[in-house]
């Protein structure tokens, strides 16, 4: 819920593609704290991958001056505890379904945002954007449903990259809906952090056992 909430501050305050991309760095954080936390095993052509990455999102922020200091730290910050989320949601692969482990995300979200919503101001939805927020959060739900029983099929290292996608799918979105045109710079910047990590996962092990498991599932 808080690296959401975080997510969405970024998205006001920068080009959605930008936002994204950074947001999307989750990833590494991901499989940095999986070494941890699941003793999971990266190849050392994997940590020069990351790097990349990182590249990637300093080429974002260095020659596109409408991306702050601060809000590319709001951006990494979420991205951090998006990181220990998706470490729970494996954490839960032996015990919890997956749909009761997405349950537990607008249980928490619902009464803490509705709330905030009270204090900070609501502002009443209005024709289209009803049927707006109602897609957005049916699809969200099948995403997340998806999402969590890919992390509990398979290692985090290479399922996590694929997330990548949306960084394209928010560059033609921004671009066809919002008119948002992008630095060259920030373009390449987007490019580094895509091949960082889908090579990442095309490096990975496919057959390495998952924690707590006798193979791969």
């Amino acid at each position: 819920m808080t690296a959401l909430f975080l997510f969405f501050v970024t998205i006001k305050e920068m080009p959605l593609a930008s936002a994204t991309t950074i947001q999307y760095i989750s990833p590494i954080f991901t499989v940095l704290l999986a070494t941890q936390l699941h003793r999971e095993k990266v190849k050392p052509i994997q940590w020069a991958l990351f790097g990349v990455a990182f590249l990637g999102v300093l080429f974002i922020k260095g020659f596109d001056e409408r991306v702050s200091m601060l809000y590319l730290g709001i951006g990494i910050i979420s991205a951090l505890i998006s990181g220990i989320a998706y470490n729970a949601i494996m954490k839960c692969r032996t015990t919890d379904h997956p749909i009761t482990v997405v349950l537990y995300f607008p249980l928490i979200a619902t009464p803490v945002m509705g709330i905030a919503c009270l204090t900070a101001g609501w502002v009443t939805p209005t024709g289209i954007e009803w049927f707006l927020l109602l897609a957005l959060g049916i699809f969200t739900q099948i995403a997340q449903v998806y999402m969590t029983k890919a992390l509990h099929a398979d290692h985090s290292s290479r399922i996590m990259p694929f997330k990548y996608t949306g960084v394209l799918y928010a560059l033609g979105i921004g671009f066809l809906f919002f008119g948002e045109l992008l630095p060259w710079f920030s373009l390449v910047g987007i490019g580094l952090v895509i091949v960082g990590v889908v090579a990442n996962a095309l490096v990975k092990n496919p057959n390495e056992k998952l924690p707590g498991t006798s193979g791969v599932v």
